[in-house]
């Protein structure tokens, strides 16, 4: 286990290459993988060209494949084969599509078995098949049609709570240039208990990035409690410890709530890191550390962990006998360097071997290689690609990555 303060340096990287996987075979991948998902808008988007959808196109062509085939050749009888063209629109179109592609089916299949009788005839069975599979295929789309409805409006409500938990962070925001990367381990929900937010006052711009123990919406609950008290107290309050203390408070506050309701998911604690910037302090800042990771600072010189002094999560001050909240440590920043903060999505990924991820390896090989990188949109989309691909894209937790420095020094991409 590295220790605060030390940089983290890198050998050679050895390894087995791995060829990328052709296009074709990662859209057939993603589209039934989406199908199985009931994914509507990824399927909507990989059968879309330039904004029209041409997921018509695949029953147009099996129905006329099929058609071509029989009268064609007289080996097989394969114009009953027409039942399967309203199934497979039922699964990618709409229920009007898949109503006219199961009146084409049986057109088709009355057409081929009246004149092109270059064979015997099949008969009433099966016309009644065909008829019954595209009445079944037009039910099927409707089915399917109104619970992606649903499924979209529950992604609506979802992505509304997302932006009242999560707002969005203008550019530039307290004289900050900042990044960040919220991936929940819930797909449907896309929210959970990570959070951060940038609070610019009279006092400096203070930070906060947390994780909130469990998941579900209590975890939600619980992070947006803290995110309130944050957004006021951060504003109001001259001194980070008492941004740190109301913080703790709050939490205490909540768990009483939940707990007086009955509740029993409100008995939570909470990681988190407040990060402080002032105007009289332009080459530091100050942090306060609750049970969570400290942040890193990347630069052109290199990562190095800073030596802050941690404590316990909020929620648990009360087991302490002494002040319920941590120090409040002030830490040199240089003018290129970039805090970068991650929740344990990142640092608890694990690969097909059970190892953990270490993202601190993969940023000092980056700003190594181009100090560039040290800009928090290229760490974070770094961190991101680096935690996906070291667990297979198999988060067992929500995961956040947050970059956040100074404006005004030197550009670095």
């Amino acid at each position: 286990m590295r220790a605060a303060g030390d940089r983290v340096s890198l050998g050679p990287v050895r390894g087995r290459v791995r060829r990328p996987v052709r296009g074709r075979w990662r859209l057939l991948g993603r589209l039934v993988h989406a199908a199985g998902q009931g994914d509507a808008v990824s399927r909507h988007e990989l059968l879309s060209v330039r904004g029209h959808s041409v997921g018509w196109l695949f029953p147009l062509l099996m129905l006329v494949a099929i058609a071509a085939i029989d009268t064609a050749t007289g080996a097989f009888h394969i114009i009953s084969w027409t039942v399967l063209v309203p199934g497979v629109a039922a699964a990618i179109c709409g229920v009007r599509v898949t109503a006219v592609f199961a009146v084409a089916a049986v057109a088709v299949y009355v057409l081929a078995d009246t004149t092109w009788q270059h064979r015997e005839q099949t008969g009433l069975p099966g016309l009644i098949l065909v008829t019954l599979g595209g009445c079944i295929a037009v039910l099927a789309a409707a089915v399917r049609v109104g619970q992606e409805q649903r499924m979209l409006h529950m992604r609506d409500i979802a992505e509304t709570t997302r932006r009242t938990v999560l707002r969005p962070i203008p550019a530039g925001f307290g004289g900050l240039d900042h990044a960040a990367v919220y991936l929940s381990a819930d797909t449907v929900a896309r929210v959970g208990g990570d959070f951060y937010d940038i609070q610019p006052g009279p006092h400096g711009t203070r930070v906060l990035v947390g994780d909130v123990q469990g998941k579900g919406l209590g975890a939600v609950e619980t992070a947006a409690a803290l995110l309130g008290t944050f957004r006021e107290a951060a504003y109001h309050e001259p001194d980070l410890a008492t941004v740190a203390e109301r913080l703790e408070i709050r939490i205490r506050r909540h768990r009483a709530h939940t707990a007086a309701l009955g509740r029993s998911d409100g008995d939570r604690f909470a990681t988190a890191v407040l990060i402080g910037f002032s105007q009289d302090l332009p080459d530091a800042f100050e942090a306060v550390v609750f049970g969570h990771e400290p942040p890193l600072a990347a630069g052109p010189g290199g990562v190095r962990f800073l030596p802050v002094t941690g404590g316990l999560p909020l929620g648990m001050g009360d087991l302490l006998p002494g002040p319920s909240t941590p120090p409040v440590t002030r830490q040199a920043l240089g003018p290129r360097e970039t805090l970068l903060v991650v929740t344990d999505g990142v640092t608890e990924a694990r690969d097909a071997a059970g190892c953990f991820y270490r993202h601190a390896d993969d940023v000092a090989r980056a700003v190594t290689a181009d100090p560039a990188n040290a800009a928090p949109s290229r760490l974070v989309a770094l961190v991101r690609d680096g935690t996906l691909r070291h667990c297979r894209g198999r988060l067992s937790d929500d995961t956040t990555v947050f970059a956040v420095r100074r404006r005004g020094g030197p550009a670095y991409g």
